[in-house]
């Protein structure tokens, strides 16, 4: 009853470890790795070595080949939309580009989901986005954090589901991974901007009052501040 708790703790902490080591450059593409050179370096079961080998071979960022052994794979051939080597790249030197790159991501989708949020959202979900904005006014105001966090990652998962476009909620764990990034790598003030707080609000009326335009440009708004803020935190 305890081993498994354990191994699944191994086998994410080999994978994170992975993970780092190939989005930092350490593991450079091309380079070579073997099962059991995996397995000796990190103290983990052939088992657990095999299984992160595996979901980082799902990544595009390991290929095994017969006779070559398992290869590390170009920036180009990776899933950039999976959470996790978001989280890695944001917790690697390469912050700045990425956060960029997912900053004109966020343009691209949440302005066009928060314009069909105004059209379909039912009214619990336009509860929760009211509900949510009032704890970012209460976190914000207390300055904790990550209780903020939490509060506006409830309010954009709910956008992404009330645009009703399944590819927008697939999206969740991108947007997830880019707030929390903010936070976490210390980008965000100890004090949320309370103009931030006031667009999110907007953007929870504006579905409320089916108002399409005013949805996306408050949206849009939203994130302008934000790659702003994030940019500032970089100089």
């Amino acid at each position: 009853m305890v081993a498994e708790p354990i191994v699944g703790a191994l086998h994410e902490n080999l994978l994170t470890a992975l993970g780092t080591a190939i989005v930092s450059g350490e593991y450079a593409p091309g380079h070579v790795l073997n099962l059991e050179g995996v397995s000796a370096a990190h103290g983990v079961s052939r088992s657990v070595a095999r299984e992160a080998i595996r979901v980082l071979e799902s990544m595009g960022m390991l290929a095994s080949r017969r006779r070559v052994g398992i290869t590390i794979q170009p920036p180009e051939k990776w899933n950039v939309f999976d959470p996790r080597l978001i989280r890695w790249r944001l917790e690697s030197g390469d912050r700045a580009a990425q956060l960029a790159s997912l900053s004109e991501l966020r343009r691209g989708f949440e302005p066009a989901a928060a314009a069909l949020a105004a059209r379909r959202a039912d009214p619990h979900q336009c509860r929760i986005l009211a509900a949510a904005v009032s704890d970012m006014v209460m976190h914000g105001r207390s300055g904790d954090l990550e209780a903020y966090l939490l509060a506006d990652k409830v309010f954009h998962q709910t956008l992404l589901e009330a645009s009703g476009n399944e590819m927008f909620r697939a999206l969740n764990g991108v947007v997830a991974e880019v707030l929390a990034g903010r936070t976490h790598h210390g980008m965000m003030p100890e004090t949320p901007n309370p103009e931030a707080i006031e667009l999110h609000d907007e953007v929870a009326r504006a579905i409320r009052l089916r108002d399409e335009a005013a949805a996306e440009r408050a949206m849009r708004a939203i994130i302008d501040e934000a790659a702003a803020a994030v940019s500032g935190g970089l100089d």
